[in-house]
């Protein structure tokens, strides 16, 4: 007998089946699972509830409208992992997303978080995309899978110093004596060395810096010195409780200088603090993260925000645009492969468009967007406007404060 040999009709059939298997694998692709990295719980776990609600919007958004099109339409299943609001925290969670096999981890948000979680990350040549970490650290450790697409420490207050030049001198020169406020931190006392350093040498006088703990219960002793150096104005660096917690001593013991000016503040560009304290948050500055309000895609996020009785904080903008990052760097690499995103995630530039940073055209160097800059905002009749720079502006500084 001779060996089996199919008949013709077979055959069509079996080719016509492994022609069809592909587009039945491509019709439905496995998900590519991103791990989404924020403090929940703890000290800072309102920033990390609206850091989630930003990855989750982008990942809504990103499902919603086809998916990754490069992996046949792949879906974004989130792999959430709450930081604990500490490093030990965060590199736990970095280690079950590792084990997990996430293609990359974005958020973080405090810098000591990301520091660790970033050092985590790199033994398993995962990409990580840091939210808002500002310290410099993070992306001059020479480690190739990490990239922070905010600004860090020191484009933030070089340009929050060159700003309030600006404003002064556009004010005829008002303030003159400053008097520093910060917790006692990582933050907060590399901020205090840094405007100690540099105000004088813009001609401005220090009188003093004063330090406070976090968490902190009470602000009167501050307060007190304060008034008895009665500074033309008032640098802090705090996070949210503690700046609350300053601006209504302030306001209660009627000490009211020409002006409060914030750089990286905890609560000054955030809604809840204009929400439930209007008054003290009144005319309050800040130079600080901040969606870029000429955008459409910013007011109908905000919109969705706003829907679910929740505040517009810029943590949902970074960590939207820090997603849609990763979503664009997938693209481009056409696979869900670690190497591939970090090559992808170095090369990215002007074409990356899905955001709503008030940006130039995204470019990484050493890990850092080398287009990424803080806005200056103010508190004007209930609202967060931006003020600084022009091109991103839309209201006009008030400052210095009215006497009453």
């Amino acid at each position: 007998m001779t060996a089996f040999s199919p008949s013709r009709r077979t055959v069509l059939l079996g080719a016509a089946a492994a022609l069809a298997a592909p587009r039945i694998a491509g019709a439905q692709p496995a998900a590519v699972k991103l791990g989404i990295l924020q403090p929940v719980t703890g000290a800072l776990a309102q920033d990390g509830e609206y850091g989630r609600l930003g990855a989750e919007l982008a990942i809504n958004e990103i499902n919603s409208t086809g998916g990754i099109r490069a992996l046949g339409g792949a879906r974004i299943e989130m792999v959430f992992g709450d930081a604990r609001s500490n490093p030990e925290g965060g590199t736990a969670e970095v280690e079950r997303m590792n084990s997990e096999g996430v293609v990359a981890v974005v958020g973080g948000f405090a810098s000591p978080i990301c520091l660790a979680a970033s050092q985590a990350a790199s033994r398993y040549d995962l990409p990580y995309v840091v939210d808002v970490g500002v310290a410099d650290t993070i992306v001059t450790r020479g480690l190739r899978n990490t990239f922070r697409f905010g600004p860090g420490f020191g484009k933030v207050t070089s340009g929050a110093l060159d700003n309030l030049v600006k404003i002064n001198e556009a004010a005829g020169k008002p303030a003159r004596t400053v008097v520093v406020v910060h917790e006692d931190g990582l933050f907060g006392s590399g901020m205090a060395r840094l405007m100690q350093n540099e105000l004088p040498k813009r001609g401005f006088e220090v009188l003093e810096t004063i330090s406070h703990p976090t968490p902190a219960r009470d602000m009167s002793n501050v307060a007190l010195r304060i008034r008895a150096l009665n500074p033309d104005l008032i640098i802090p660096s705090s996070y949210y409780a503690e700046f609350v917690l300053l601006s209504q001593t302030l306001q209660q013991r009627r000490i009211r200088p020409k002006g409060i000016y914030c750089v990286l503040n905890g609560a000054a560009s955030n809604f809840r603090f204009v929400r439930e304290f209007p008054q003290a948050a009144n005319l309050v500055m800040d130079v600080n993260h901040w969606a870029d309000p000429r955008k459409p895609k910013t007011a109908e996020l905000r919109r969705a925000v706003e829907a679910q009785n929740r505040f517009w904080l810029y943590n949902t903008p970074l960590n939207y645009s820090a997603v849609m990052l990763v979503a664009d760097a997938l693209e481009r690499a056409g696979r869900a492969d670690r190497a591939a995103v970090i090559d992808a995630l170095g090369k990215t530039d002007g074409s990356f468009t899905r955001h709503i940073m008030p940006y130039g055209p995204t470019r990484f160097e050493n890990g850092q967007n080398q287009a990424a800059q803080a806005v200056n905002t103010q508190v004007i009749n209930n609202d967060i406007k931006v003020i600084f720079p022009e091109e991103f502006a839309d209201a006009r500084p008030v400052f210095p404060w009215p006497a009453n």
